[in-house]
């Protein structure tokens, strides 16, 4: 390819690019929602059925964060408990079925973010979803919650090939909502989402009150909050630097 033609694409790529709007892009459990409790309750349900003893939730809410197959296996790991690859999915398929059933039981959204969600919407910023949990799960429980229709996009572990910490996950999810990668914020609330953004080279605002078993401080990310009340500043911030 000439010198010319490497510039006239550069261009075009810069022009395709910046034709899409800022955006943010949320991480879900333990970011927009506080889902600790049925999932632990789903995971609770799996351990008994095994023969196993519960877990507490403030023990096993660090567990979470990475999708269902993780939480199952990490729950095992607690209790020391070895699980083969083949069992493994079929107790997922016992997870989702019985999960599926019981999204919102005890699940709520965290103080502010419908505040935060709006202003950022207001200011013309672009909302979207990049989440580890299955993309029916999560379309249903923020249905549920009355959030769904401020999001452009929705992705799921299971809409792509991919799903965090691969960065293709996010960049995809951004694509999708015709969101610009240069203008990207990702939120979320652990080192999966560190790793994401940073493997996107996407700045990252990080929640210290979601589920992550090394403290979100720790994780350096660009912007710390510890309340929604503090997003649209660091957005801000993020956005014009």
């Amino acid at each position: 390819m000439t010198d010319e033609a490497i510039r006239a694409t550069a261009s075009f790529m810069a022009q395709l690019s910046s034709s899409g709007a800022p955006i943010v892009v949320f991480d879900l459990d333990g970011t927009l929602a506080d889902t600790a409790s049925d999932l632990i309750a789903t995971l609770n349900f799996i351990l008994q059925r095994e023969g196993l003893d519960p877990l507490p939730l403030d023990e096993a809410r660090d567990l979470i964060g990475a999708g269902a197959r993780a939480l199952i296996g990490r729950g095992f790991q607690a209790r020391q408990k070895p699980l083969t690859a083949d069992h493994l999915e079929t107790l997922f398929g016992a997870f989702l079925d019985h999960y599926g059933q019981n999204l919102v039981v005890h699940t709520k959204l965290y103080p502010g973010i419908v505040e935060a969600l709006d202003t950022l919407a207001a200011q013309g910023f672009t909302l979207a979803v990049c989440t580890n949990k299955m993309q029916d799960h999560s379309r249903q429980l923020l249905e549920a919650l009355g959030i769904l229709d401020r999001f452009a996009a929705l992705a799921g572990r299971d809409t792509y090939p991919v799903c965090k910490p691969d960065p293709l996950h996010l960049t995809r999810t951004i694509a999708d909502a015709k969101g610009d990668p240069r203008r990207a914020v990702l939120v979320g609330d652990s080192k999966t989402d560190v790793d994401t953004a940073r493997a996107a080279a996407i700045p990252v605002i990080g929640v210290d009150f979601g589920y992550t078993d090394t403290p979100m401080v720790r994780l350096m990310p660009d912007r710390l909050i510890s309340h929604f009340d503090a997003l649209v500043p660091a957005v801000q911030a993020l956005i014009r630097a």
